[in-house]
């Protein structure tokens, strides 16, 4: 098997995992790296493309792969313009599958967040269950949505508050189980491992929820 993946967001926590974990992985012989900046590895799996991100319909020649990974996202305190949070949260993976479609690429696997919701109040659930909505009705073959809790995990850069929000969570996760369950935070090591297993394995479940994140990582270490 060879296999050429395509990752948006390699720079970002999530993402930087993804691409280790996928340049381990024989299965993949080329990942293509679509990103404002370099990530700073050098393997020769590797094809980077610095470009803004903001117009992927400008590379779609070069938009073809066997799989698309999505871990594009920002926050309200990243990015406090509305405008260029959508832009970002909705219009990359939303252009991105678009040009799924249009170059016959049927798997596409994106993260999202639990709590996504078309109808909701709050901006930032309402954007990304926009998201996931825009992304359904496109009918990629293969997709997956995956919808992770509070990301535990080292970041370069500070966030105060959620670092204080972590550190209670850790606290927190044993006393939530049951139907309370999806609310513990989640690694990125385990959102990857769940990307790549919904890659390469057979799933009829479109949108997956934090602890069943948890539970197809736990399959794939089997």
């Amino acid at each position: 098997m060879s296999k050429t993946a395509i990752i948006l967001g390699a720079t970002g926590l999530t993402g930087r995992i993804l691409l280790a974990s996928l340049l381990d992985d024989s299965r993949y012989t080329k990942i293509k790296l679509f990103s404002r900046k370099a990530i700073g590895i050098s393997h020769s799996k590797i094809e980077e493309h610095l470009i803004n991100v903001l117009q992927l319909k400008s590379i779609t020649d070069n938009f073809k792969a066997d799989e698309v990974f999505c871990c594009i996202g920002t926050t309200n305190s990243k990015t406090p313009d509305k405008g260029l949070y959508r832009s970002i949260d909705f219009g990359i993976p939303v252009t991105a599958a678009q040009l799924c479609v249009q170059n016959k690429i049927e798997t596409f696997i994106v993260i999202s967040a639990l709590g996504a919701d078309s109808d909701s109040k709050i901006f930032y659930n309402r954007t990304k269950g926009e998201m996931e909505e825009a992304i359904l009705a496109f009918e990629i073959p293969k997709t997956h949505i995956l919808q992770p809790s509070l990301i535990s995990g080292k970041r370069n850069e500070k966030r105060a508050g959620e670092y204080f929000f972590k550190q209670f969570m850790k606290i927190l996760n044993p006393l939530l189980f049951g139907p309370l369950k999806k609310y513990r935070s989640i690694h990125p090591t385990t959102i990857a491992s769940a990307m790549i297993w919904l890659a390469n394995n057979s799933s009829e479940k479109k949108r997956i929820v934090s602890d069943e994140i948890q539970t197809i990582h736990t399959k794939k270490q089997l």
